[in-house]
């Protein structure tokens, strides 16, 4: 599918936030306009209505998918963890939404690029678990921001992590490591079955992985490259390299046509 003038559509998990009294579904611009800018893919945002949804029928409408970085936590019991302290920010409808889309773009070979809190969700999806407040964890450093600092330091270079020499990020950036920012609390505890590590932070916190013989495109991170993209190369790098798997992904199948040429209701049969 495009947007009608050639971009390849790519999906965009919301969260599900109270503004007062009311629920919304909401994404922030830096993930859109990062899917614009980077990928050069157009961005729609998909709300969070739990897991009860036609999964293929909405995956048959895009031509990837991304995950995107949140300031909640995906609930303990999806990983079989702790209950979380008292007051810690869950976001249950999106905790089901995004665990019955993963495993189901994974095996459709759709790209699929997850940012923080779709890293973690990938994890767990995957049967790994997560550090709650990573921290607070011995050998660890201290990977969540200041909120009380302006944005560019929030955001700003935080540590060091490396790729590993062959993987898939090395080959993207052609560098063996980068400087990432880091504002997350929760982290890789027991990484998921079929999870190659693709970077390392110094205290050996696992930063990115890839699900070993997928049949499409997929890179989970954890620090947040959507970040002002174009003035980083190496998250250039990535974003690109997800924008051209969209577009692959789409122009595969010379049996999809125009969305006007299927006519109303009809459905696109999925990729083999």
């Amino acid at each position: 599918m495009s947007d009608g003038v050639g971009h390849p559509v790519v999906g965009v998990v919301s969260d599900r936030r109270m503004v007062g009294a009311h629920p919304f579904h909401m994404v922030g611009e830096k993930y859109l306009q990062a899917v614009w800018d980077g990928a050069g893919a157009y961005p729609v945002a998909l709300p969070s209505l739990g897991g009860d949804f036609d999964v293929p029928a909405i995956l048959q409408r895009l031509d990837g998918l991304l995950l995107t970085g949140s300031p909640s936590n995906v609930e303990p019991h999806h990983y079989l963890g702790d209950p979380s302290e008292p007051g810690t920010w869950h976001d249950p409808e999106r905790d089901l939404a995004t665990l019955a889309l993963i495993p189901a773009a994974v095996r459709a070979g759709m790209p699929l690029f997850a940012i923080c809190r779709g890293f973690q969700e990938m994890n767990v999806a995957f049967g790994g678990s997560l550090h709650q407040k990573v921290h607070e964890v011995p050998g660890h450093r201290v990977h969540k921001e200041n909120p009380d600092d302006p944005l560019e330091v929030q955001y700003g270079p935080s540590h060091e992590v490396r790729f590993p020499p062959g993987g898939l990020l090395a080959r993207l950036t052609g560098v063996a490591g980068a400087t990432v920012n880091s504002l997350h609390s929760q982290a890789v505890d027991r990484l998921g079955e079929g999870l190659a590590v693709e970077a390392t932070a110094d205290d050996g916190l696992v930063e990115a992985f890839t699900v070993q013989g997928a049949p499409g495109f997929n890179l989970s991170v954890q620090w947040h490259p959507e970040w002002r993209v174009r003035d980083n190369p190496v998250s250039l790098a990535l974003f690109r390299a997800f924008g051209e798997a969209c577009r692959s992904y789409r122009d595969r199948d010379v049996r999809r046509a125009p969305r006007d040429e299927r006519g109303p209701g009809t459905r696109r049969r999925a990729a083999p």
